[in-house]
């Protein structure tokens, strides 16, 4: 069993998962990353974090099906025999922008399944293993850290599916929060803005406008290492009193102006 704290970053060897793998690696914690592309494909960003002179665990698998979920945390008892930080980052677009007027099923389970029904139930299995290690270890530091997005509140028609999904993992949050209080772990959500990664990458230049215009307070893009720092900030435990609360990573976004 590993000494150091161990997190699991689901989504974490690219875009803000990447940035939030890497906050973490500098304070020394020990990563289980998973995601749904294969290890070749993410080898450059896990040498990288390993450079950082922290153990790495990567597993191939989709936070949507039940069986790869359960083979992650598996993974993770093999290698670490602990988990104190569960990261749930995550998270897909529907494959095509369409008004809600024409969007299909198939997309909403799809974005569904993986941004909201996945994390759901990891954390469902996490927490159980998480009691189970409190009941030797009653000291122990834990968290669970739901990666959202502005998207719960801020409402875009042509990607009707993702806000819904944005806007569930806020009340999952709450949930968990309110459900795992009286075992002493805290549940938080960080919700990013206008944040550079694969996701936004083929709207940079409509992003790119608006934020000349004065979209943001902050007027520049959100980078992953914004939310990595906060994310590194929750895990740390830097606010023991605020479970269930959301943290805002958007450059002021959302904050009202006349």
């Amino acid at each position: 069993m590993t000494s150091s704290r161990v997190a699991l970053v689901t989504g974490g060897a690219s875009g803000i998962g990447y940035g939030i793998s890497r906050a973490l690696a500098l304070e020394g914690v020990s990563l289980a990353l998973c995601g749904r592309r294969d290890e070749s494909r993410v080898q450059d960003a896990l040498e990288a974090l390993r450079a950082l002179e922290v153990e790495v665990l990567y597993v191939s698998a989709d936070v949507a099906d039940a069986a790869d979920r359960a083979a992650v945390l598996e993974a993770v008892r093999r290698r670490f025999g602990r988990l104190d930080v569960l990261v749930n980052n995550a998270g897909v677009g529907p494959r095509e922008r369409n008004d809600i007027l024409d969007a299909t099923e198939e997309s909403y389970d799809w974005v569904m399944g993986i941004n909201l029904k996945g994390p759901y139930f990891l954390t469902q299995a996490v927490a159980r293993w998480m009691i189970e290690q409190r009941q030797d270890a009653p000291d122990r530091s834990q968290a669970v850290v739901n990666v959202g997005s502005i998207s719960a509140t801020v409402a875009s028609t042509n990607r009707g599916e993702y806000c819904l999904s944005k806007a569930g993992m806020g009340m999952a949050t709450q949930l968990w929060a309110a459900r795992l209080g009286e075992v002493g772990i805290p549940v938080y959500e960080v919700r990013p803005g206008v944040t550079r990664s694969d996701m936004t990458s083929g709207v940079t230049d409509k992003y790119d406008r608006l934020i000349e215009d004065g979209l943001l307070v902050q007027s520049r893009w959100g980078e992953p290492e914004d939310v990595g720092k906060a994310v590194a900030m929750l895990a740390r435990g830097d606010l023991p009193y605020s479970t269930g609360q959301v943290v805002m990573v958007d450059g002021g976004l959302t904050l009202a102006r006349l």
